[in-house]
């Protein structure tokens, strides 16, 4: 049987999706000479299924997929469908080890065992959060019991706090951020007085739930702070959700720290969707077990064998990872590289806006990755989130941008403030048209504001 990465359909990607007795990665540096790095031409022609009327300015919500990378992806489900019963029983867990292998290494992981693939950012949360409700549950932790997290933590992971947490008998607090935030100080500051909230009545903090890069308003979080925190309080377990994390900002492991550490590589990784790692570092022998929530044959055999076999679905998002990474080291400096082509260019385009509008970034250029936070003209009157809601639909509608908006309430006092603001992204697609399409969008509707998108909805 044909390899599906060597048929004659195919002459870029070399490596088996499926595996094979020895393992052969790609460097994580490209050993490309600079006249072989991708030019703009190919980058287009990679993107070239793109809805070209669309400034879409919004990768971080759904990531992005190369032409060559889907093209692996549909060879591999074709092999799948060829002959079903060798995929499953000879090939599938290869694939798997493989890929595993790979983001073992460019997360800077001990063992591969360590990684675990699962489907998105949002399962591996489960995956944590229900394995702390077993521990409530069995004895391990007591009721009332605190759990931390951020204020700004993803919805759907508040959901999972409420599903698993709270009815098990735990009792979350959140973590209020500044918003807008000026510097790392001032997260660090508002971590410490919620760990004494959680620590106050002599409760212990069963585990910590930091975002890496917070969804919305978008910051990157100083992680190894929190987590070396969290540390010298007491807090028993970390879990990082950082489902923006791997291909936007740095990603080690070892320097991080935490117990538990989850990304998506389908947002700023190239992968399609949906795949996402879980970090479990390895634990003293007869400590609790994680478990895939899908519980098929694999049960009891380590997290990471539960979820490469969930039963029969199409793995083929988790099989080419390989060819997400031929991809990115076709571009100088490999992840590194785009990683600060993308921030240079999201903060550039950011104080282009801001300036253009007279208003005022969301947080320093440092506390960001490949999206920043820009304030729109108070005279758009964002005044909840359904305004914010209605602005985003009415750019998508009728001006052809795509980008999140935030509504930020304002503060006891605040008169005047910014209170509505854009999430921008930026990834190798991007053309500096893109944010321009934005720019005049916003100031034909500030010109034009009694005809407001409040209006027109």
């Amino acid at each position: 049987m044909d390899s599906p990465t060597t048929n004659n359909h195919n002459h870029i990607h070399t490596h088996h999706l499926n595996g094979a007795s020895t393992i052969s990665q790609p460097s994580k540096k490209p050993k490309l000479l600079s006249s072989s790095f991708i030019t703009p031409a190919e980058i287009h022609e990679e993107f070239s299924h793109h809805d070209p009327s669309v400034a879409r300015i919004n990768n971080g919500s759904f990531g992005c997929c190369p032409a060559s990378v889907i093209a692996a992806q549909h060879r591999s489900q074709l092999h799948y469908l060829r002959q079903p019963d060798n995929f499953y029983f000879n090939e599938l867990k290869k694939g798997i080890l493989q890929s595993r292998t790979i983001i073992k290494d460019l997360v800077n992981a001990k063992h591969v065992d360590e990684i675990s693939i699962v489907d998105n950012a949002t399962t591996a949360a489960a995956i944590v959060l229900q394995h702390t409700a077993w521990s409530f549950h069995e004895g391990t932790f007591q009721k009332g019991d605190v759990v931390l997290m951020l204020h700004y933590a993803y919805g759907a992971v508040k959901k999972s706090m409420e599903a698993y947490v709270t009815r098990a008998g735990g009792h979350v607090i959140e973590v209020p951020l500044p918003f807008p935030v000026a510097s790392n100080e001032e997260i660090v500051r508002e971590f410490r007085k919620a760990l004494e909230r959680g620590k106050s009545e002599g409760k212990r903090i069963r585990l910590a739930v930091i975002d890496h890069v917070t969804s919305m308003p978008c910051v990157v979080i100083p992680v190894k702070e929190l987590v070396q925190i969290c540390r010298e309080e007491g807090v028993e377990k970390v879990f990082i959700d950082a489902a923006h994390s791997i291909g936007c900002v740095d990603v080690d492991m070892e320097e991080i720290g935490a117990d538990f550490y989850t990304s998506n590589l389908h947002k700023w990784f190239f992968c399609p969707p949906s795949i996402a790692f879980l970090y479990t570092r390895k634990i003293p022998k007869g400590g609790s077990e994680l478990h895939h929530p899908v519980v098929s044959h694999e049960y009891g055999n380590g997290l990471a064998v539960e979820s490469a076999w969930i039963g029969t679905r199409d793995y083929s998002a988790q099989l080419v990872v390989p060819a997400a990474l031929e991809f990115v080291n076709r571009f100088q400096g490999g992840i590194e590289g785009i990683k600060k082509r993308n921030h240079d260019a999201v903060v550039e385009m950011g104080e282009m806006l801001a300036q253009s509008w007279g208003t005022h970034l969301g947080s320093p250029p440092d506390m960001c990755g490949s999206m920043i936070m820009v304030g729109l003209p108070t005279s758009l009157g964002i005044a909840c989130d359904d305004d914010a809601l209605g602005l985003r639909v009415h750019l998508r509608e009728q001006f052809g941008v795509e980008v999140p908006i935030y509504y930020r309430p304002p503060r006891d006092g605040e008169v005047g403030c910014v209170t509505g603001y854009a999430r921008i992204s930026h990834q190798v697609y991007n053309k500096v048209d893109d944010y321009h399409k934005f720019r005049d969008a916003v100031n034909q509707l500030v010109n034009n504001v009694s005809k407001s998108f409040k209006v027109v909805l």
